[in-house]
């Protein structure tokens, strides 16, 4: 089991990494996460929802996504609340102190799939959640060191070296663990380091002599971690890239409870395209070719945030002006007429007008759609793939001009003057075709990237890099036999 001392450590890359280059040893590995906490998820091969860093780590194992890699996910809606989704399926929504009373009961459901995971596994990869030095949560804990103590599993600890600290980080996580707990852990493994490793043999020498544990390796930083799908809204914060004079400017407005913002990866690769992230207090830029809603949590509750922004403004005007508005799952309800949550799904129960650049409404409620799908584009019979995760529908005269063909149905809606479009497919930018073509319309030149042959490239790239630098025999070594 991989822990970290603290949230954004670097704990999933590693996890997907080790996946990756025990493949390439000959073993079935699979990523095993107890609980997560993300609004980013992947819709597994067996229905429901898992959340993206489980997926990724999957694919670098050769598996398809499975609801029991992550048994457990978080889905923020407020401040204190959350959707459960348990072996991928909605469970209930509570507040965080009704959760922590609620937790110990989800035991037998993790324990369930870990087992049903370690059955057909060479070996299981365990990651961890923020940190077990948060001894304050470890009664009923079943993320960290209260699932490692169910299951009798070994634990390494990742410090982030680039945040500083390091050494007191993991010397602080020993001091504080009760004497149990602290007996699971058998090592460490410092990240993200630069320069000299040799400069920092003080420092091993130093959290061993304070802590008994061995260090496992120091592994440096790794570049092509941004490639990666990222599963953290942090790695979305202060995104402003550089712009060059005939760059495709995508602005991004961050919504609160922004969702699965990994459909913005693939763009994010492309040359040529520059994907602004406008956060809270910005305007959207002037400059930009398209505006891109993306997920939400909490539809409503984001289209309100969007509107304090003044962003509401912003989008009107670029919309006058000619430009492009696209809206996925959450923001495509936004850009109808109304959005109605008559059952309270979302929150208090009522009806909010939309931004009106659609002639569409939306009604939430109903079973929660959780489908990989295919299809194909209705206007040039392009392919598509991606994923439905949402709950409502939404109708009206814009729906008869749609963007997809799916299974005998359809997808999407576009403005009668064709600059404003939504659909509820998430991950259709992952497809080359599509997102050449999606691109070659807003004027982009020269885009040829292979997107999902990066990610592969980059996990290949990602085991080669701990090889070199981590004792992976001696986990290995660690490991026990169920």
């Amino acid at each position: 089991m991989i822990q970290g001392t603290g949230s954004h450590v670097g704990k999933s890359v590693i996890v997907a990494g080790l996946c990756r280059a025990l493949k390439r040893r000959g073993m079935t590995v699979a990523p095993f996460k107890p609980q997560n906490m993300s609004n980013n998820a992947a819709v597994a091969v067996d229905g429901g929802e898992i959340g993206r860093a489980q997926a990724l780590q999957a694919r670098a194992a050769g598996l398809e996504p499975s609801v029991h890699m992550n048994p457990v996910l978080l889905k923020p809606e407020t401040d204190r609340g959350a959707q459960v989704v348990v072996q991928g399926r909605r469970w209930g929504t509570l507040a965080a102190a009704d959760y922590g009373r609620h937790k110990q009961t989800l035991l037998p459901k993790v324990l369930e799939s870990f087992t049903h995971l370690s059955s057909e596994a060479d070996i299981v990869l365990v990651e961890g959640a923020g940190s077990p030095a948060e001894v304050n949560l470890r009664t009923g804990d079943i993320a960290n060191m209260g699932f490692a103590k169910a299951a009798a599993v070994p634990v390494i600890l990742v410090g982030d070296i680039d945040r500083g600290g390091v050494i007191a980080s993991l010397v602080g996580t020993h001091a504080v663990l009760s004497v149990d707990d602290r007996a699971l852990v058998h090592g460490f493994l410092i990240n993200r380091f630069r320069g000299d490793p040799s400069l920092f043999d003080g420092g091993l020498e130093a959290i061993t002599s304070a802590t008994g544990w061995p260090s496992y390796g120091v592994i440096p930083w790794f570049d092509g971690a941004a490639r990666l799908p990222a599963e953290d809204v942090l790695g979305l914060k202060g995104d402003h890239p550089t712009t060059s004079p005939g760059d495709i400017v995508i602005a991004v407005p961050a919504l609160q409870r922004i969702a699965n913002f990994d459909d913005l990866d693939p763009l994010r690769q492309e040359p040529g395209v520059s994907v602004v992230i406008v956060q809270p207090g910005e305007a959207i830029p002037c400059e930009a070719t398209l505006i891109l809603l993306p997920g939400s949590k909490a539809t409503i509750a984001d289209l309100a945030f969007l509107r304090a922004q003044g962003w509401d403004i912003d989008i009107g005007a670029h919309h006058r002006r000619g430009g492009r508005v696209l809206g996925l799952c959450g923001g495509y309800q936004m850009l109808g007429q109304s959005i109605a949550d008559p059952g309270g799904v979302e929150g208090p129960a009522g009806t909010v007008a939309g931004l009106r650049l659609l002639d569409v409404a939306t009604v939430l409620g109903g079973d929660k759609a959780t489908d990989r799908v295919t299809g194909r584009t209705v206007a040039d019979k392009i392919p598509v793939s991606g994923y439905e995760i949402h709950i409502g529908r939404t109708d009206g005269p814009d729906r008869s001009r749609p963007l997809f063909e799916l299974d005998g149905r359809t997808d999407g809606a576009t403005s009668p003057d064709g600059l404003v479009a939504g659909t509820y497919l998430h991950g259709i930018f992952a497809g080359d075709p599509y997102r050449h073509q999606f691109l070659t319309a807003l004027g982009a030149r020269n885009n040829d990237l292979r997107y999902e042959a990066l990610v592969d490239a980059t996990l290949d790239n990602l085991a080669d890099h701990l090889e070199r630098h981590v004792a992976i025999d001696g986990l290995l070594s660690l490991a026990r036999a169920l």
